[in-house]
């Protein structure tokens, strides 16, 4: 069966490249997989929020992507938590303003950002109050890192080097010819987007206001960077949803903060 085509050319990207940091702590250095518990088959958050009722941030207005990241998974953290806060897009601009000098009077230097300026902007100062614990970086196409910080931390925030051909995809899918022409990573641009779910089949991201499914083969083609964050929105003052303990997390993580 055929599916429909959604048309995503107006909409904004605006992730830069990735930043290269010998001192970014990867997952794989400090999780032991011995002692946690397996992943689910298939994992999907936000079960409160319809998929169309994420909201913009601002994103089909400015190259804003990364910031929108952050506030989607600060709405699907705090619905997971029975207390949904939804960001105004003044908090997320504001958020962009910080890390860029982005100038709304202006329209100056809405040139994008990348994630690791995001991420630790959002580590030392918050966004709208909401602060995040730490981030540590996923092995590159790595499936199994991509559900555990799913299943452990409530999400993660991927960055892809997304083709022109994904434009028109209501799925994302390497083009039965491989990533040529119009299929060739880049074409289109970078672009950060919050991953809430997956299954056997591939992952749903948060983007431009709606939930979107991509294939595993589109997420290793067209893959640059991704990142568990760790966050008292999602695991609350002790027990995340799922049951991990806070405690024994915070104790875990006491290398990525020293």
């Amino acid at each position: 069966m055929k599916t429909a085509e959604t048309d995503h050319s107006k909409m904004k990207l605006g992730k830069k490249p990735p930043v290269h940091d010998p001192r970014t702590f990867q997952l794989a250095d400090y999780i032991d997989n011995k002692a946690l518990p397996p992943v689910p088959e298939k994992l999907i958050y936000a079960g409160n929020i319809p998929p169309d009722g994420w909201g913009m941030m601002a994103n089909h207005n400015l190259h804003n992507c990364t910031c929108a990241a952050a506030g989607h998974l600060i709405m699907e953290w705090t619905d997971d938590n029975k207390h949904m806060v939804t960001l105004a897009d003044q908090d997320i601009i504001n958020l962009y303003i910080a890390i860029t000098g982005y100038n709304p009077a202006t329209g100056q230097n809405d040139t994008g950002a990348d994630e690791k300026t995001t991420l630790n902007y959002w580590r030392n100062n918050g966004v709208a109050g909401h602060k995040i614990l730490a981030y540590t970086a996923l092995e590159p196409k790595n499936h199994y890192h991509v559900k555990q910080a799913l299943y452990l931390f409530g999400g993660c925030m991927i960055g892809l080097n997304l083709p022109f051909s994904a434009q028109m995809q209501k799925i994302w899918s390497v083009l039965p010819g491989g990533p040529v022409g119009d299929g060739l990573p880049g074409t289109w641009g970078g672009h950060a987007m919050a991953v809430i779910g997956y299954d056997n089949e591939g992952i749903t991201v948060v983007t431009w206001g709606e939930t979107k499914k991509m294939t595993w083969s589109f997420f290793e083609t067209y893959f640059e960077e991704a990142y568990a964050i760790i966050s008292i929105d999602f695991t609350g003052k002790r027990k995340a949803p799922n049951g991990f303990d806070l405690f024994a997390l915070q104790a875990a993580l006491q290398k990525l903060n020293s």
